[in-house]
């Protein structure tokens, strides 16, 4: 099920730049948890993602949940953390999701941004002006910009209206 253009028949190759705190924070606030599995199928389904970036802080502890995330089939950027004498813990990646998207530029038909931090809005105005955007998928309106609102003139789509769809369910053991 590929999308193509019928002028060229080119295949459509759009990516998908994931803004994974924004993403998870909000999503486990609502109290349920993503299948990335299935996150990643949608996106390629829905969008025809062909290559799917997730930003992220780095902790060494977390190797595993990496691995897990590469074998469903997104690519990993990472930032390094901070620790902050409170405990709290700051990876803040959005000009690395910046740089990425404008990088990968010219090899990407449409870009799907994950994230409804409105530091992403220059972005989003750029992609939209060189129509480059297929869509922002903000995970919850709760954590959705205004300015991001703004921008997108209430066009969005809701990661949390996909509950049903990308809801992890825990798999029973057989007995």
């Amino acid at each position: 099920m590929s999308k193509t253009n019928s002028k060229s028949e080119k295949k459509i190759k759009n990516y998908a730049f994931i803004d994974a705190q924004n993403l998870h924070m909000a999503i486990d606030e609502m109290g349920w948890k993503i299948d990335y599995k299935r996150f990643r199928i949608y996106l390629k389904e829905h969008y025809n993602v062909e290559k799917a970036y997730m930003f992220m802080g780095f902790k060494p502890a977390e190797q595993q949940m990496y691995n897990f995330l590469q074998d469903a089939g997104f690519t990993l950027i990472f930032k390094p953390i901070l620790e902050l004498k409170s405990g709290e813990v700051k990876g803040n990646c959005d000009a690395e999701l910046v740089l990425q998207a404008m990088i990968d530029y010219k090899y990407y038909d449409k870009a799907i941004i994950v994230s409804g931090d409105g530091d992403f809005h220059c972005l989003v105005k750029y992609l939209q002006e060189k129509e480059k955007l297929e869509t922002v998928l903000v995970p919850t309106a709760k954590n959705c910009s205004i300015l991001i609102k703004k921008a997108l003139m209430g066009d969005l789509t809701l990661v949390s209206d996909l509950r049903k769809k990308l809801e992890y369910k825990k798999r029973r053991k057989k007995s």
